[in-house]
């Protein structure tokens, strides 16, 4: 027998085991989402909602909002994750500092619960969410995490930083066991909040998982996916030397955008079929600690947690960016959303646990509409807009 033919025999049959095993922990997982609504009465009728995920310590929330017509907020209800919020050491406004803390697709909300070590999926129905399931994360700290197809990763921040996989069937989660892959990271790296990973994204064909690590080795990592065999033995790594890669996101070239804290700016990178990464432009955004980034068609937002702001751009298809201005929002902006129709932004200023509502304009600048201020969501992280 080949070596090749053993390794598929033995892959098939981990898979096989993690998918009873994880069928058989499905069965005594946690259900029924706990809602405490703030408004007598909200319908499935609602399909244009925001969930914002307050990462409270005392017991991980999901808060919704309805979207009116004007872009502005209304509590609907808010749900239990069944976890726990986390804490980084170090970190102030951004308790995960990380982006994709709470991710959409689907059909199914993802919530990572960084106090307690799991993650959980609701199913979605306008404003309403239901059939809570609340499995391990398959590391410490879980911060991020991304969604494509039948394949789902999470991202854990802590004892050097892993990614886990899982299968999704219908509207459940397997945990595959084979899927997990180390970082590799130095542990003890100081400040915590700035030496963890900060977010895992598959690239838009679902081909590729990446991964940045901020101020532990200032790269990206480029993991290959297989639907089979789960992700490559070992990421291809890019060091962006001392530019704090924190967040990324895609134009429509399929180029990686990538926040970076360092200089505080943004780069546009070509990623090679080799998985390395190729920078073919950079801006300075001129504000103070440049995190996190969206996409809305040809245009970014990039929030700057230390200047109260995002900063808008405009992308070619050969990856430059046109600066169109900042935007002043309230203190701490961390994590964005943009909502499916394009027309509203929603940020996440973490100071005071606020979400901040902004109309976009047809040349992709911004007009505040108003704000809302999250229950319990005080340095939160994770915001889906629908």
């Amino acid at each position: 027998m080949s070596h090749s033919t053993s390794r598929r025999r033995t892959n098939r049959a981990a898979l096989r085991t993690a998918i009873v095993s994880g069928v058989a922990l499905a069965a005594t997982a946690s259900f029924g989402a706990a809602a405490n609504a703030h408004s007598p009465a909200h319908s499935a009728a609602s399909t244009h909602a925001v969930f914002v995920q307050t990462d409270n310590v005392a017991g991980n929330t999901i808060v919704a909002y309805d979207r009116s017509v004007d872009g502005t907020l209304h509590p609907a209800a808010t749900y239990a994750t069944g976890g726990l919020g986390g804490v980084l050491d170090g970190s102030v406004v951004d308790h995960t500092a990380s982006q994709g803390a709470l991710t959409y697709d689907r059909g199914l909300l993802y919530a990572v619960n960084a106090g307690s070590d799991t993650i959980t999926t609701f199913r979605v129905a306008g404003d309403l969410l239901s059939g809570r399931h609340v499995l391990s994360s398959g590391g410490a700290f879980p911060v991020s995490i991304a969604a494509h197809g039948a394949l789902v990763y999470v991202l854990n921040a802590r004892d050097g930083g892993s990614i886990q996989g899982y299968l999704r069937f219908g509207t459940r989660l397997v945990r595959v066991p084979s899927w997990h892959r180390g970082l590799g990271l130095d542990p003890t790296q100081t400040p915590e909040f700035t030496s963890t990973p900060g977010q895992i994204a598959f690239t838009p064909d679902g081909s590729k998982l990446i991964v940045t690590t901020k101020a532990n080795g200032n790269a990206i990592k480029v993991f290959n996916v297989s639907a089979v065999f789960g992700p490559s033995a070992s990421p291809v790594t890019t060091v962006l030397d001392g530019d704090v890669p924190f967040a990324v996101t895609f134009d429509r070239q399929g180029h990686v955008l990538a926040a970076l804290a360092g200089p505080n700016g943004v780069a546009t990178l070509r990623l090679n079929s080799d998985g390395t990464l190729t920078t073919l432009s950079t801006v300075s955004t001129g504000q103070a600690a440049t995190c996190w980034i969206v996409a809305n068609g040809d245009r970014f937002y990039v929030s700057n947690a230390g200047s109260a702001s995002v900063s808008a751009y405009r992308g070619d298809a050969d990856g430059a960016l046109t600066a169109l201005g900042n935007t002043a929002t309230d203190p701490g902006t961390v994590d964005a959303s943009v909502s499916a129709d394009g027309r509203f932004l929603y940020v996440q200023p973490g100071a005071n646990g606020i979400v901040d509502e902004f109309q976009v304009n047809a040349d992709g600048t911004l007009t505040e509409v108003g704000s809302v201020t999250v229950p319990g969501a005080v340095g939160g992280e994770g915001i889906v807009a629908r």
